[in-house]
This record gives structure tokens, C-alpha cells and sequence, in this order.
């Protein structure tokens, strides 16, 4: 039920980027909105209930604005950032690092960023410096990506098999 409306938040065209397609310097974003949905969808599969997240008066007692939505939550988007973007359709996630710098609500419009700042060719590895900020223009995380990229010739005639 939750992936129809992300996907249909997202409206992506999953790239296919080859270790030979990557530059240094290539760079893809895109923006989703938060929903209710997602922070119950996220409740349910984590079973998160920290008051901060799901409690509008505790949180705003402890002063934020409302419920703060889970910090994984949002970075979840690093994920999408890689396996759709960039490189998209050949990636595989290696490592993540990632920091946060501000609190994330529900109905908040999130930019993700990511650009290529690092590319071996021989081990057909890339590092991807990404961010994601809000609608208005705050950092809300920033992170380092490790990842590798699989060959799409391989990958094209393992699903021919």
C-alpha cells in the first residue's frame, strides 16, 4: 500500500548510468513531499513509537513545531538518490555516511541532491556527495555514498538467463 504513493510522488524514469557514463561532476536530484502516510507506514514497519514521532503535543513540549519525522525516514531517500538516479538501474549500495542539521515535518518538501565526487574505474566504484534540504532551503542531512556499479552486460545477460 505504501509503495503506490511514493511511487506516484516520485513520477521517476530509473536511470542506467555505466561506470563508463560517470563523470566527476554528474549530478541528479529530485523532490518528494512528506506525507502522513509515509510516517504511518514507517511506524508500522519499524515499530518506532518514540513520543517525539508520533505525539504532536509532546513534541511541540519539547519544542519543535509538531511530530518530527524519523530521521531514516528521510534518509531512506539516499537509497532512491542511488538506486534510481544515480547511477540508478546498476548500483549497489556500499556504504552511507550521514549527518544531520535540522528536523524534518510532516508536509515538508524535501530536495535530494547527489553529485559524483569520486570515480575508480577499476574497482567500478563511485562516491556520491548528497544532500537533501527542505522547501525552504535548509540542509536537512548531508551524507558520503560508496558505491559500486555492476556491469550492465552482465547484469543484461544474467536476466536473459
Amino acid at each position: 500500500a505504501i509503495v503506490a504513493p511514493i511511487m506516484d510522488a516520485l513520477k521517476y524514469t530509473m536511470k542506467e548510468y555505466t561506470i563508463n557514463d560517470i563523470k566527476v561532476g554528474l549530478s541528479e536530484k529530485f523532490i518528494i513531499k512528506i506525507t502522513e502516510e509515509m510516517m504511518k507506514a514507517f511506524t508500522q514497519m519499524t515499530d518506532d513509537i518514540n513520543p517525539l514521532h508520533i505525539d504532536d503535543d509532546y513534541a511541540k513540549r519539547k519544542g519543535f513545531d509538531g511530530r518530527v519525522v524519523y530521521g531514516m525516514l528521510t534518509s531512506s531517500f539516499y537509497s532512491t538518490l542511488v538506486g534510481m538516479y544515480l547511477p540508478g538501474k546498476y548500483s549497489l549500495l556500499h556504504s552511507i555516511d550521514i549527518s544531520y542539521h535540522c528536523p524534518v515535518y510532516i508536509g515538508d518538501e524535501l530536495t535530494v541532491y547527489g553529485e559524483v565526487s569520486y570515480k575508480n574505474e577499476a574497482y567500478s566504484q563511485i562516491e556520491i556527495t548528497a544532500y537533501i534540504t527542505n522547501h525552504k532551503n535548509k540542509k536537512i542531512s548531508k551524507s558520503k555514498i560508496k558505491v559500486g556499479i555492476t556491469s550492465s552486460l552482465r547484469s543484461e545477460s544474467n536476466e536473459k538467463a
